[in-house]
């Protein structure tokens, strides 16, 4: 198999570790490709480079809509494409994925890779939903290969005619990366002590009951219908803690209220953003995601391979991520309704561990990182 070169677009430095982790070194080692990934720049960029085994680009890419900015990313994508000899270009998320594919279809790459991690759409209205719309076309006809990253991406993708469906791939049962369930996500390997000081920090002791959340806080996440369903919680159970891990976002901002509560509700704990958020899932009784959009839930498999039962709603790349009354349980918007499931956990301890323990397996069967990134070889020849 000849060397290859390999350039991956994405928008943000914050995704590196969802999306790539250890990916690059483990394929560098089956194919002996080299890779490159083009970012906006920051400090993880280049720091992460050494580690992760890939040639840090950076480039200026905009989340939002900017077309004289997107037109001098696409210069520079070129550009890199060309000085570097790229054979095959990946782009991943709206922004990251339509610059890249305008721009390796230019130079002439022989290769144009889309992951389509989620509908961005969905929770639009109006102009700017046709936009972004238009945005996943654009990038779908630009595109040889779109991987849909869960069955309910690739659904929307065939329904609203975002591309030819014979280009999309799903890989096993969904996702980009899969999870690290022998190391980083298993609780084998969390340090007792750490995790006992780590719970110290937040004030957390051994009778509180912990209901976690790992990632941004914005509303499509359903932050705003947690903080309500909180306040019945813990009404009913004085002792629950809310653990929120993550940054709170100005851009699909959460309400007033949310962000009052979550400052002085003191059964509330604001972690702000972590770099590493896994031993948090170690400090946790049960996890919980309420979002209105996915495309793949990555973050609830990674609780569940720290045998935590996740309760997640249905919403797109979410029904895909737990079995039904074995891992887990779906909850609905209403902040009584997730309020209810936790109660069902809170009340039955047994059936929380059990559904935690079966949540590992599952991860463990389907989603071990490496089995991901031997279909990501085989199937793409990454």
């Amino acid at each position: 198999m000849s060397e290859k070169k390999i350039l991956h677009v994405i928008t943000v430095s914050f995704v590196i570790n969802h999306f790539f982790g250890e990916q690059f070194l483990y394929l560098k080692k089956k194919s002996g490709n080299e890779y490159y990934l083009a970012c906006s720049s920051s400090k993880e960029l280049t720091e992460f480079s050494k580690k992760l085994g890939y040639v840090p680009l950076e480039v200026e890419i905009t989340r939002e809509i900017s077309p004289l900015k997107d037109l001098k990313a696409i210069y520079e994508i070129y550009n890199h494409i060309k000085k570097n000899g790229i054979d095959i270009v990946v782009g991943h998320t709206p922004k990251g994925g339509m610059i890249a594919m305008i721009a390796s279809f230019l130079a002439g790459a022989s290769e144009r890779i889309y992951f389509r991690h989620g509908i961005i759409y969905e929770t639009s209205k109006g102009f700017r939903k046709q936009i972004l719309k238009n945005i996943e076309r654009l990038t779908g006809f630009f595109a040889k290969t779109i991987i849909c990253v869960s069955y309910s991406v690739k659904e929307i993708s065939e329904k609203d005619n975002l591309n030819k469906a014979n280009k999309n791939v799903i890989l096993g049962l969904g996702t980009c990366n899969g999870i690290d369930t022998e190391g980083r996500f298993n609780p084998k390997n969390k340090n007792r002590h750490e995790i006992e000081e780590l719970a110290q920090n937040y004030n957390i002791s051994l009778e509180d009951k912990v209901v976690g959340y790992v990632g941004r806080l914005v509303k499509d996440k359903g932050i705003d219908d947690l903080i309500l369903a909180w306040k019945i919680v813990k009404d009913k159970f004085p002792n629950a803690k809310l653990l929120l891990v993550g940054p709170i976002e100005e851009r699909d901002a959460i309400s007033e209220y949310s962000k009052n509560q979550i400052q002085t509700d003191s059964s509330i704990i604001f972690t702000d953003f972590v770099v590493d958020a896994s031993i948090y899932f170690s400090i946790m009784d049960i996890f919980v995601l309420p979002t209105y959009r996915e495309g793949f839930s990555t973050v609830s498999l990674e609780a569940s391979s720290m045998k935590l039962p996740v309760l997640i709603t249905k919403a797109t790349g979410c029904k895909e991520s737990i079995i039904e009354n074995q891992s887990g349980l779906f909850i609905s918007n209403e902040p009584l309704d997730i309020a209810e499931k936790i109660f069902y956990y809170f009340e039955n301890e047994h059936v929380m561990k059990e559904h935690g323990m079966k949540g590992r397996i599952f991860v463990q069967e389907n989603f071990e990182q490496t089995k991901i990134w031997d279909l990501i070889s085989n199937q793409l020849k990454l």
